[in-house]
């Protein structure tokens, strides 16, 4: 066998593993297939496939204008390989988004429900818009093996310059917007990596990802051809490179003197030595080997080289992507074998599309040739079955299924069989709140709750008058009855009267026709209205109709009442332009009955802003 049909055979085994795991977290949910908690939302998924992806894909914008802005035609070889790589990172890195998302069919929403503050906004409608305009700079290429669409390819080609200028610009955007995502977590986000220009930071980087990358391919899929590399243009890549990673160690060092952070290099933390590894490895390891001439133009130099700027700049976007908040989370994480599958296999389906198309397109100035697939060669035997497969083509399609389908069945069967058995959504009964005159909102008893002055509210807005802005139905022999007596479900909806109560003779046993009129159909329209019985269900002056008597979940019911109510304050009270912000409630320190034994607040505080720590809360549940 070649060294194309052994890689064909690893990966197309690869590719049928991820299916099996893919396709149970489509039908089972994230929870089936990952490590992920709610304090860890973003991991492997997204720190390498998604926001590493991106960045691997960066050498289609760079190359791009290499060529066609600087005009230095000697790069021309690399720049369909180089788009088409690029092309086949962001199909990769929208699959995958597909995968880590919750709700994957609602991806089209960014769509129509426009949020143009969202730095997460802006990359998805680059990531869309530039994965277009990859596809249309590289459609010429397969686009002249069929005649009948010449014109087609003709007109594409006569805008390639605009093309890639749009590329280039959206791609520049998007790179940078990636770092503007954790620009929101300063409290997250380990200070050795955070920074406020960090977009800046992201593009830099994202350019030397982008020459490597580039490199890198050429390394590997010229071994695999067995045609002579590009060295010479590898040497002039890693030249360029060591300019652009020292602008990127600059900057990233004097950020961290100018923040003064400077002590957190060698504190000896964990984050400390993953800080300084990745540094060695993404940065000032590659810079000696390609500043100097003798390795830069040697072979070994340039694979060792273009794999440390690849892992180590992958491994910056993992760091940031996640694994540096786990102190602030006080959470744990580490990929599932499962995730790992899925990564893996993103990966190798695109670069199986990638063998693909250098093999039957004109992707190369001198397309490839795989021995494997030459139609005329005589008939070879399996020395064990004396079986003829067919002609080689037919024959690799054959093992390739073969592997395929045999690694998709033992992916399956190895996925433990309590994943695979769907639970439904776990209830979360909802606890009233706690306190007195200033009451601790924190319905699911998870210590993260809102601190409810509940006083000041009376007084803020009519006193006993105000009551019923948010006591807008009472339960029978009641006043002023809680929240939580009709929300009773944290996320889901609840039923607040109670069919089965009231017509079971356990419950209050009433005949169907003492709420249903005869000869009408038995339903909620047809039904008497509650308060016609209970007068005192509704308090008079109510602001709030009651329709039906479907509770929303609690966290809605919360959300509506107290967001509409502050929107419609803050024109009133110009000083508080946040009061509808979601940190104007829920950045409240805990009442005084959380308090420890020394009168002291289980909170911890970092930068003026507390948060709840579960662990010196053991005793509340």
């Amino acid at each position: 066998m070649n060294r194309v049909h052994i890689t064909k055979l690893i990966l197309w085994m690869i590719t049928g593993f991820a299916v099996a795991v893919g396709i149970t977290r489509f039908l089972y949910g994230l929870g089936a297939t990952t490590n992920l908690t709610d304090a860890t939302p973003w991991g492997l998924w997204i720190g390498f496939d998604v926001m590493a992806g991106v960045a691997l894909a960066g050498g289609g914008f760079v190359i791009t204008a290499i060529v066609y802005i600087m005009r230095r035609e000697e790069f021309h070889p690399i720049v369909k390989p180089a788009v088409l790589t690029a092309f086949l990172g962001y199909l990769a890195v929208i699959a995958s988004l597909l995968v880590d998302l919750g709700l994957p069919w609602n991806i089209w929403h960014m769509m129509v429900f426009w949020n143009p503050h969202s730095p997460l906004f802006e990359v998805g409608w680059c990531v869309m818009l530039y994965t277009t305009v990859l596809l249309l700079e590289f459609s010429p290429v397969p686009l002249e093996k069929v005649s009948r669409y010449a014109k087609i390819r003709n007109f594409l080609l006569k805008f390639r310059f605009p093309l890639v200028m749009l590329g280039i610009m959206l791609s520049t955007l998007h790179q940078s917007s990636l770092g503007s995502l954790f620009l929101i977590m300063p409290f997250k986000l380990y200070p050795l990596w955070y920074s406020n220009i960090l977009p800046i930071q992201f593009f830099i980087s994202a350019v030397a990802l982008g020459l490597m990358m580039v490199a890198l391919e050429s390394l590997v899929s010229s071994y695999l051809y067995r045609r002579p590399a590009e060295y010479h243009l590898i040497a002039k890549l890693g030249k360029t490179v060591v300019w652009v990673l020292l602008i990127y160690f600059i900057i990233k060092m004097t950020d961290i003197v100018i923040s003064d952070k400077q002590e957190l290099l060698f504190n000896g933390s964990w984050e400390s030595i993953l800080f300084i590894t990745e540094i060695l490895i993404a940065i000032i390891i590659p810079m000696i080997i390609f500043s100097t001439r003798r390795f830069r133009n040697n072979p070994a130099g340039q694979w060792i080289g273009s794999i440390l700027v690849v892992s180590g700049m992958v491994f910056n976007r993992i760091n940031v992507g996640g694994l540096t908040m786990l102190r602030a989370t006080g959470d744990s994480y580490f990929p599932s074998w499962m995730e790992l599958s899925v990564s893996a296999g993103v990966i190798s389906a695109a670069i199986l599309i990638f063998l693909f198309a250098i093999e039957k397109f004109h992707v190369w100035e001198t397309p490839p040739r795989d021995p494997e697939a030459e139609p005329h060669k005589l008939p070879r035997f399996d020395t064990a079955s004396q079986t003829w497969l067919g002609i080689p083509a037919v024959a690799g399609r054959t093992k390739y299924t073969l592997i395929f389908i045999l690694s998709f069945a033992l992916g399956l069967a190895l996925i433990p069989s309590p994943n695979i058995r769907s639970r439904g959504i776990s209830l979360a009964p909802v606890a009233p709140a706690r306190g007195g005159d200033t009451l601790f909102i924190d319905g699911n008893r998870d210590l993260y709750g809102v601190s409810f002055n509940h006083i000041r509210h009376i007084e803020q807005n009519g006193n006993k008058k105000s009551c019923i802005i948010c006591h807008h139905m009472n339960i029978p022999l009641d006043k002023q009855s809680g929240c939580y007596h009709c929300h009773r479900m944290m996320y889901e909806s609840y039923d607040a009267f109670g069919h089965e109560w009231h017509s079971h003779k356990s419950g209050a046993n009433l005949a169907c026709g003492k709420c249903h009129l005869e000869g009408q159909e038995k339903n909620a329209i047809s039904a008497k209205k509650c308060d016609q019985c209970h007068i005192d269900l509704i308090p008079p002056g109510a602001l709030i109709t009651i329709e039906q008597y479907n509770a929303p979940a609690y966290v809605d019911a919360m959300h509506i009442l107290c967001v509409k109510c502050h929107r419609e304050k803050v024109p009133s009270l110009p000083e508080k332009p946040n009061l509808a912000r979601c940190t104007a409630c829920h950045e409240s320190i805990p009442p005084d009955y959380l308090k420890d034994t020394e009168g002291n607040h289980n909170v911890n505080t970092k930068n003026n802003r507390p948060y709840f720590n579960r662990v010196m809360l053991p005793g509340l549940k």
